[in-house]
Formats: C-alpha cells, structure tokens, sequence
C-alpha cells in the first residue's frame, strides 16, 4: 500500500535496510525514485549520506555483518543482500566527503569542487550493528550480558571518522533492547560529544526492570557550527575508540629544510630527542595517561589498560579475565605451524583438529589449479574429493565409530555434536544414544538433486526407506522426526546428506509454523508448491533447502544467486522449537570419542529391529 501511495504518511520518515533483503518491489521503486517510495518516505542508500535542507548531515550504514562476506565480496552487495561489505563502508567513507548524497551531473571541476566537503564529520549516523568497542568504559547497564560482545570490528573505524553526535543502532540483541550510553568526548575536535543509543523492537515486552524498551528516541539538533564551543556533557564517559586510534608521537621540527622534487623545499620532521627530565620509562612533564590521567607512566604501561572492562569475553578462545591482545592462545601454532584453530574446529579435509583447512596437508595435496594461487590471485577452489570428504568411507580420517547402519546405497551415522543433548548432558532420555542422525549416500554426489536421473532412482528410494524405519523407531519413544536437507550448489561442491532429529511428539504441531517463522525473520520464503520447487531444482539446476514435517508434508526454500544462506538455518529453528539455545553450535556440543561410541552402540542397538531388509 505504501508502494502503490494507498497508505498516507504525515510526516517524513527516513527509512533503512536491516537484517533481511529487500524485496523486488521495494529495489525496483528505489531505483526509480532515487529513494523516494511514497510521500514522505524515503530509502536511504546502503551507505550514503543526505543532507536536511537545513544543513543536517545523516550517515547510513545498512545491513548486517558477516565476517566471511565482509572480506571476499568483490562489490559493495545491494538491497537483495542482507550483508555490507569493505566495499560498502568504503562508499560510506567517500559520500561523506561531498556535500550531499544526491545524484549530481558533474561537468566541470568547478562543480566538483563546490560539491566536495572537507570534514567527514556528521550530525546522525543509523547502522544496524553497533561499533566493537561502543560498550567500553561504559557505566550504563546492558539489558544483557550478551551485548557487550555483539559489536562489529569494522564500525570503530567509521566512528573515529565520522565523530557523529548522535548514532543510532537497531539490532541490540534478539529481540532488540534499549540501551542509551553516556555521552563521550573527542578532544581533538574542540570537545564535540558523541551519543549512542540502540532502540529497542517495536512493540516489544516491557522490562521487569530497568529502563522502558523504547523503540524511538525524542532529541533536539541543530547543524553543528565549526567554530562554537562544546561544553563537555556532566556525565561524559571516555572516549570508547580513542585507545584503538593511533598514537600520534609528537615530533620536534628544525628550521632544516628538505628538497622535494615535486612541492620544492618542504620542512623535513625529525627523530623525536630524547630528553633527561626523568628517569628511564618515566614520562615526561606534562604527559598525563589518557586512561586514568595519570603522569607516573604512559598509557601502554597503564594498569587500567591491561585489565578487560567488566563483561568482556576474549574473541579469540571465549573467555574472561584477559584482552584479546593478551590472549594465551593469540600465537599458538598448530601441528603444520599455522594458526592453531579455535577449540571445536576440525578440519574437513582431514579430520585434524589441530590445524585450518589452509593449512592441511591433505587439502595441500590437490591437483594443480585447485585453489592454488596465479599470479598473486586465488584461483577458483576444487570441488572436494572422496579422499579429502567428510562423509565419503574411503575417506581414511572418517568418523566411522559413529556409524549406525549400512545399506546398499546410503548408511546412517550419529553426527559430531549432535542436537538431542546425550549421557551427563541433562538428556531427554527419549530416544537411545540421543536419535540426530544423517542419512548418507554412499557414492559422493554433492547434492541429491545432482546425482544423474539414471542413477537417482535406487538412491532416493533407499533414503526414503530410512526415514521410514526413523519415524517408526521415533515413534516408539514418543518423538516425531524433523528431515532436513541443505542442498546448496558451491564451487568446492559437498557430500549429499539429510539430518533427521527426532522431537517430542507434542511438538509436531508447531514444527511448520516454527520454520515459517524463522524464516521471515531472516528472509527466507518457502514456495507454495513444494514439489514442484524441487522439480526445478533436478540435475543441479539450482541450490534449496528441504523440510519433511512430521506429517509427511514438504516445505522447500529455493536458495537465490548472492544470497548466502545459513547451513545452520535447520538446526536454528529446531534448537528454538525445544528450547535449547545452548546447542545451537555443534562445535561447543561435541563429546570424546569414547562417548560417541557408547551413543552410537546404544543408538545401534535399538534401531536393529527397525532397521530395511
């Protein structure tokens, strides 16, 4: 309605991507319009800048962040991508060093230069993450512990560039909370105040306590004049980014002059001269920490600086007490004398966990031309083999303890860190050695749609006949099975799998809406028919991702060209629809192999019976 101009909107609204792409619709009315979507509503770009008629400069940064996508994207991805890029904040960066944001027909370098703007300073900056290092030295209560480790990287930067007055951020946390943090100051631009405040969701719960979960935020701004004088907030913070900037070192000038073969004599700084006012390490008069204003030592030697600030939780092995700076595991090495990886990662070429992928020897050992670097650029990746897959038998690093049961054409087995939590894990106590399984092809086809039609027919039958010996053993401990299939068309291509996971039968009710949910939440529609979705889908036509409700209905996802989707998305909604959160990461649910073996046997076992002829 707000398209076709039915819906009228009194007063102007500036509006933003989040978390999700845009539809066609909304892209196809931007491009037309420039931004304009209807009267007084207006798209802000992905990362642009406007400029009021009254001289307000407002920064936008659109989307979500995803570390994988933020650093290999070739371009800046558009409203069908729910991501930003490096791309896109470099964009941001350039737009605000022009006047405004406007589509402009530049034909002389008069017009350039009139249009061009010589601070990067703006008044609002809108993202919808927040800056890594926003909740540093605050004092304000965060609505949750969570939030003090939800921030992106990328976002200080733009902050130290930018110096907004006000930033607002929309996705502080699931759902998003309210939280308004003290003013700070940026001492090198006569004192300007910055304030950061993160809205809460439209129409959320209201609080036990604390602050009201407010979804708007009433303030008044004026355009900031160069020359007035800040007077610094009562209850200014420091300045959260300003230990991430550089230290300026200051330098002593000579009245030597230099001869540049460009500008001519130039004046040429020199070494910085040590002085003898104080002993050594000892900083000089005058010098005072910008940590905690001491003059006994500089700010490295600071001991403020070397303690995490309350919450803080190391990125790098997930724990307390230190910096990332100062993590124990920041320099370790693995087996190949790589990085050691984080606890929980297992290489998928070897099975190791002891070293990255890069840096398997195995993966190393690839024919010419598959994934090596050319001419200083990383050539297109080769499609995973049998002897580097993690589901292919011949595949000597395979976890084959954790096998169940072995047909003619596909076998079943127990996955590493499964869902149902299993033994001292505060089990269900429902299905024997837990009940998440995958049902494997044995021959390695990267997805099932890909496997050739003369070949198909015995495959598919069989994993049809295992999904129904899994809904009558489900059944006979009071569960219903949930399959899934994440059929996703890459490069390094895969190994074709369903994941089964059995849940209580109560539950079955709830499963579609559970998926449907989730899905509008992260932008991923199902087609109205199921079947012949997957019919578009045969000889590899293109990626989807696959539900068997307990009922027998399908539901299926077709998966779009630079849309990235998460091979997660399946065990997400299923941990949500049972109330275990905490077992969303399969890394952080894995046990030892001994008692893998011991849910395997258990498993084993009580699936004999059940199991096809």
């Amino acid at each position: 309605m707000l398209l076709d101009g039915k819906l009228e909107v009194p007063i102007e609204c500036y509006i933003m991507q989040g978390e999700n792409p845009l539809p066609d619709s909304v892209i196809q009315k931007f491009a037309k319009t420039g931004g304009e979507l209807c009267k007084n509503v207006f798209m802000m770009s992905k990362s642009g800048l406007i400029t009021t008629a009254n001289g307000l400069r407002i920064a936008c940064l659109a989307g979500t962040y995803e570390p994988g996508i933020y650093s290999s994207t070739e371009s800046a991805p558009g409203f069908a991508s729910p991501f930003f890029a490096a791309q896109s904040i470099e964009r941001l960066l350039s737009n605000t060093l022009t006047t405004s944001s406007s589509k402009q027909d530049y034909k002389s370098l008069a017009a350039i230069q009139s249009s061009s703007s010589s601070s990067q300073l703006v008044d609002i900056f809108i993202s919808n993450v927040w800056p890594a290092s926003i909740t540093n030295f605050a004092s304000a209560p965060l609505p949750t512990p969570e939030l003090a480790s939800i921030g992106v990287p990328p976002l200080d930067d733009v902050c130290r560039r930018l110096k907004p007055r006000y930033h607002f951020a929309a996705s502080g946390g699931q759902p998003p909370t309210f939280w308004e943090r003290e003013p700070f100051v940026w001492d090198d631009e006569n004192g300007r105040a910055s304030r950061f405040i993160s809205l809460g969701a439209f129409g959320g719960p209201a609080p036990t306590s604390g602050k009201k979960q407010r979804w708007f935020y009433a303030f008044s701004i004026a355009p900031n004049s160069p020359d007035a004088s800040a007077q610094r907030p009562a209850n200014a913070s420091k300045n959260p980014f300003m230990e991430a900037a550089p230290r300026k070192r200051p330098f002593q000038e000579t009245a030597s002059e230099g001869e540049n073969y460009i500008f001519g004599n130039v004046r040429q700084p020199v070494k910085r001269v040590k002085t003898d006012d104080g002993p050594p390490g000892k900083p000089p008069p005058g010098y005072k920490c910008r940590r905690c204003e001491s003059s006994e030592h500089f700010i490295n030697d600071c001991p403020e600086r070397q303690k995490p600030p309350e919450g803080y939780v190391c990125r790098l092995c997930n724990t307390a007490g230190h910096l990332v700076r100062d993590c124990p595991t920041k320099h370790a090495v693995g087996d190949t004398g790589g990085r050691k990886p984080k606890e929980g990662y297992v290489c998928r070429a070897c099975g190791s966990e002891a070293h990255y992928l890069d840096d398997c020897p195995v993966a190393n050992q690839r024919q010419s031309g598959g994934g090596e670097r050319r001419n200083g650029k990383r050539a297109p990746p080769k499609e995973i083999g049998p002897d580097e897959c993690w589901f292919c038998l011949s595949n000597p690093n395979l976890a084959k303890h954790l096998i169940v049961s072995i047909g003619e054409e596909c076998y079943v087995t127990l996955p590493k860190g499964q869902i149902i939590p299993t033994q001292s894990e505060s089990s269900n106590g429902e299905v024997p050695g837990g009940g998440h399984v995958l049902i494997v092809p044995i021959t390695h086809y990267p997805t099932l749609s890909t496997i050739p039609s003369d070949l198909a027919p015995p495959i598919i039958e069989e994993t049809e006949k295992f999904k129904s010996a899994l809904r009558g053993f489900y059944a006979k401990h009071g569960c219903s099975p949930v399959f899934f299939e994440v059929a996703r068309i890459s490069a390094k291509g895969g190994h074709a799998h369903v994941q089964g996971v059995p849940i209580p039968s109560k539950l079955q009710s709830k499963v579609e809406e559970a998926f449907l949910s989730q899905g509008r939440s992260q932008g991923i529609d199902f087609e109205e028919d199921a079947q012949a979705a997957l019919d578009s889908c045969a000889g590899g036509r293109g990626g989807y991702f696959r539900v068997d409700l307990p009922d027998g209905r399908k539901m299926v996802h077709l998966m779009k060209a630079h849309v990235p989707f998460s091979i997660q998305f399946g065990r997400q909604v299923l941990v949500d629809l049972m109330g275990m959160p905490d077992r969303l990461d399969w890394k952080a649910c894995m046990l030892s192999e001994e008692e893998d073996k011991v849910d395997a046997q258990a498993f084993k076992t009580a699936f004999a019976p059940f199991t096809p002829s």
